[in-house]
């Protein structure tokens, strides 16, 4: 699956104003399952960059500025390959099948950041919204159980944009029942951390209809640490599972940590008018639509006759290559 994703970001102001470090993080994480082609980066105004990976293994850019501006503006474009299409081809630990689970004492020390209660005065209220799907004494299959908050929260809570900064918390979110797929995603990972499980917040892009159109923004879900399946994705705003559609650029124990831009400028505080983001993910190697049999024969009669004639006399399986040509 071959996926261009185009990313720009504006920032405007009224006056010139002096802009502090920002730090970016729109590079997908690559891997076995996700390939970069090609990668453009634009950022105006004028510039110093510098890579590096931080302690998740995020690539992270972080940019100097070397002058003011009433504008920033950050445009990335990206053509990648992403491998991992079945989000079901995996195998549980015999132990891990069912829940409450225990995990490997060796992955301990690894897993402790990511299983951190976040919220800890929203954790009574939390841990009383989950008692719908699971209750001290009950024994549920892991998986169920995960893709049941998943799809829950997909079907209760009304989905909102919000290009503003930050995360709602749980309790927020809750209380609202809206939010954007950020606010789904924290809702989820600290869900999951109030049962005993690793989860970790996502940043990244989806490929979808809505995407395709452009005008629309990032995208966030959470992963799950399952042993003998490793992280595994769960996409509270589309209540599935992540497969190739999603693109994961960052992942964090703590959202606040994954934001795709986060900096600072100098300058009168009424200076900031307003911020455009604009996203478009397209599969750029989508076959082509199938031909309905009734348009099939009307293409075959279009033929000179000599052409349809030496089609009638081959063989079924020859006829039905031609016939299919259009695929």
């Amino acid at each position: 699956m071959k996926i261009r994703i185009r990313h720009r970001t504006t920032y405007n102001y009224s006056e010139p104003v002096l802009f502090g470090q920002h730090k970016i993080l729109i590079r997908p994480r690559e891997g076995h399952d996700l390939h970069i082609e090609s990668s453009l980066l634009e950022i105006n105004p004028a510039h110093n960059i510098h890579w590096m990976r931080d302690v998740n293994g995020n690539s992270i850019a972080k940019v100097d500025f070397t002058e003011s501006a009433a504008q920033l503006m950050i445009y990335s474009e990206l053509i990648l390959q992403h491998y991992d299409s079945n989000p079901l081809d995996f195998i549980l630990e015999e132990s891990a099948v069912n829940y409450p689970f225990v995990n490997e004492p060796d992955s301990q020390p690894e897993l402790a950041p990511f299983m951190h209660i976040i919220y800890p005065k929203d954790a009574a209220r939390l841990k009383d919204w989950l008692t719908q799907f699971w209750k001290p004494g009950d024994r549920l299959e892991t998986f169920a159980l995960l893709q049941r908050v998943n799809q829950h929260i997909n079907n209760t809570f009304q989905y909102q944009r919000r290009d503003e900064s930050g995360v709602q918390t749980p309790g927020e979110t809750l209380q609202k029942n809206s939010g954007s797929c950020r606010d789904f995603a924290t809702l989820l990972l600290e869900s999951c951390r109030c049962w005993g499980l690793a989860a970790r917040f996502v940043s990244g892009y989806m490929q979808c209809e809505a995407t395709e159109a452009g005008g629309a923004s990032t995208h966030a879900w959470t992963e799950v640490y399952l042993p003998g399946a490793g992280w595994k994705g769960f996409d509270p705003t589309s209540g599935i599972m992540t497969a190739s559609q999603h693109v994961t650029v960052a992942v964090a124990s703590n959202p606040e940590n994954a934001a795709p831009i986060a900096g600072s400028f100098k300058g009168p505080a009424t200076a900031f008018q307003n911020i455009q983001v604009d996203v478009s993910v397209v599969q750029i190697d989508k076959p082509a639509p199938s031909v309905p049999m009734q348009n099939q024969w009307q293409l075959i009669q279009k033929q000179p006759v000599e052409q349809v004639q030496q089609m009638a006399q081959q063989k079924p399986a020859t006829m039905d290559m031609v016939i299919h040509a259009p695929r």
